[in-house]
C-alpha cells in the first residue's frame, strides 16, 4: 500500500485530506495527517475577538471533527523530514511516505523585532493567535484614550487585509462607546499604501481618511521601545503609542529549515506558482501559507489552490502531465465597521477592481464597495468554513436560508 503524509491539519491540510480520501482507493492509498494538537482555530474569527463580536469558544473546534474516516490523525510534534528516505520524524515515532503534502502554515516571530518581547502581551499585542486576541480584547476594553498604533513589521504576512479590518473595526468600536474623539488610530505599514494593489489601496486609503484613521506608509521598523512606548524606524522616525497592536514577522515551521526543506531561514517552501508542486522535491506538494506563491497568504488561496493541487496529484499518480492551472485566485471580505464590509477578488494577473461578484442565492456582492450584504457574506463564511470548505460537507439548509435572508435584507 502506498502512503501519503500530510503535515498540518489546519485549513489547507484538512481540505486536501477530505478531497483525496474521496478520490483514492482505500486499499491502495493510506493517508496520515499530523499536527501538534487537536485544536482547529478558525483564524478569520480571531479578528472579531478583541471587539467582543466572537469569543474564543466561537472559533475553536476539534481537528478530529474535520478529519474523514479512513484518514489516520496523529497528534504529535514533528521534528524533522528526511526527504532522501522519505520519512517524517516526530517526537514519538516516524512515518514513511510515498507522497508528502506540506501544509504547515506560518507563525508569529515577535522575538525577531528588537525590544518587542519586553512588552509582548503587556503593552504590545497581536490578534493572529488565540492567546493574543483574547489578551487584546481585555486591553481594548480598558483603553479609554490615547494613541493606538497597528504596526506591520514586514511583508509578507498572512491575511494582508486583516490590519485594515482591525483599524476600521476599532474606529466603529470606539465610536459606539463614545470614545472616538479621545482615541487616535494609526496604521503603520512598510507598504507604500494601505494595500498591495493600487486601485484597492486607493479605495481603502479613502476609507481611512473618511474615518480619520491616520496612515504612516513606507515605515521600515527596526525597534520597539516598550518602556518608553514608541516604535522606531530605520530612518530614525519615532512614533509614540499607548497601545500597540503588532504584526511581527511571519515564519515557517522551524523543522522545515533544519531539514533543508525550506528555501531559507524564513521557512517557506519553494513552490511552483501554478502546479503547487514543490520545486526542489519530487514527491512533495505544498499548500497554504508556507508556500512561496506570490499572492495573499489567506484561506481563500488555500481553498482555490487545493482544487488544482488535488487535480494535479491525481494526474501525477495516473501518469498524466501536470496542469499549470492555478492563477493566484484570491478573494476576501474586508470588514469596514458599522455592519458593513467590502469585497476584493484578484489573481496573479488582475488586481481588484469595482464590479459585482455573483453567488447564487446570496449575491451578487459588491466589489471594492461597502455594503451590509458584504458584511453578512463575511459572517456567513464561518458557516461555510466549518461545514463545507474544511470538512467537505454541505452547509445545513436552515443555515443557508437564514444567512441568505440576512444578506438580502
Amino acid at each position: 500500500m502506498k502512503k501519503i503524509v500530510i503535515l498540518g491539519a489546519g485549513c489547507a491540510g484538512s481540505m486536501v485530506a477530505n478531497k483525496l480520501r474521496k478520490l483514492l482507493n482505500r486499499d491502495e492509498w493510506a493517508i496520515t495527517i499530523i499536527d501538534k494538537d487537536d485544536k482547529h482555530i478558525y483564524q478569520p474569527g480571531l479578528l472579531f475577538i478583541p471587539f467582543g463580536i466572537y469569543t474564543a469558544e466561537d472559533v475553536v473546534r476539534s481537528r478530529s471533527e474535520f478529519i474523514p474516516k479512513g484518514v489516520t490523525f496523529v497528534v504529535d510534534e514533528i521534528v524533522a523530514i528526511d526527504t532522501d528516505k522519505q520519512r517524517v520524524e516526530t517526537t514519538a515515532g516516524s512515518y514513511d511516505y510515498d507522497k508528502i503534502i506540506v501544509c504547515t502554515g506560518v507563525s508569529l516571530a515577535p522575538e525577531e523585532v528588537p525590544g518587542l518581547m519586553e512588552g509582548w502581551q503587556k503593552t504590545a499585542f497581536d490578534f493572529y493567535t488565540l492567546e493574543g486576541a483574547v489578551n487584546l480584547s481585555r486591553a481594548i476594553r480598558e483603553f479609554k484614550s490615547g494613541k493606538l498604533i497597528l504596526n506591520i513589521a514586514e511583508f509578507p504576512f498572512k491575511c494582508p487585509v486583516a490590519p485594515l479590518e482591525f483599524v476600521y473595526l476599532a474606529d466603529a468600536y470606539f465610536t459606539e462607546r463614545g470614545l472616538r474623539d479621545q482615541v487616535e488610530i494609526r496604521l503603520v505599514t512598510p507598504l507604500p499604501g494601505a494595500f498591495t494593489k493600487p486601485k484597492a489601496s486607493a479605495f481603502f486609503s479613502q476609507l481611512m481618511e473618511q474615518k480619520n484613521i491616520k496612515t504612516t506608509a513606507n515605515y521600515d521598523l527596526v525597534e520597539v521601545d516598550c518602556t518608553n512606548k514608541k516604535i522606531i524606524s530605520a530612518g530614525g522616525e519615532e512614533l509614540e503609542f499607548d497601545l500597540l497592536v503588532s504584526i511581527p514577522p511571519n515564519v515557517g515551521a522551524r523543522y522545515l529549515v533544519k531539514s533543508g526543506v525550506a528555501m531559507d531561514e524564513i521557512g517557506y517552501v519553494k513552490t511552483n506558482n501554478h502546479t503547487l508542486k514543490a520545486e526542489d522535491f519530487e514527491n512533495m506538494y505544498v499548500l497554504g501559507d508556507t508556500t512561496t506563491l506570490p499572492t495573499s497568504k489567506a484561506g481563500s488561496v488555500a481553498h482555490f489552490s487545493a482544487e488544482i493541487m488535488v487535480e494535479n496529484f491525481m494526474r501525477e499518480i495516473n501518469g498524466e502531465p501536470l496542469r499549470a492551472d492555478f492563477d493566484g485566485h484570491a478573494n476576501c471580505f474586508i470588514e469596514t465597521g458599522f455592519d458593513k464590509a467590502a469585497l476584493i477578488d484578484f489573481n496573479y494577473k488582475y488586481e481588484p477592481l469595482p464590479g459585482k461578484f455573483p453567488l447564487p442565492g446570496l449575491g451578487p456582492f459588491s466589489l471594492l464597495g461597502e455594503s451590509k450584504a458584504n458584511h453578512w457574506g463575511k459572517m456567513m463564511f464561518k458557516w461555510v468554513y466549518w461545514n463545507k470548505l474544511v470538512s467537505g460537507e454541505e452547509m445545513p439548509l436552515e443555515a443557508q436560508m437564514s444567512l441568505a435572508g440576512k444578506v438580502q435584507d
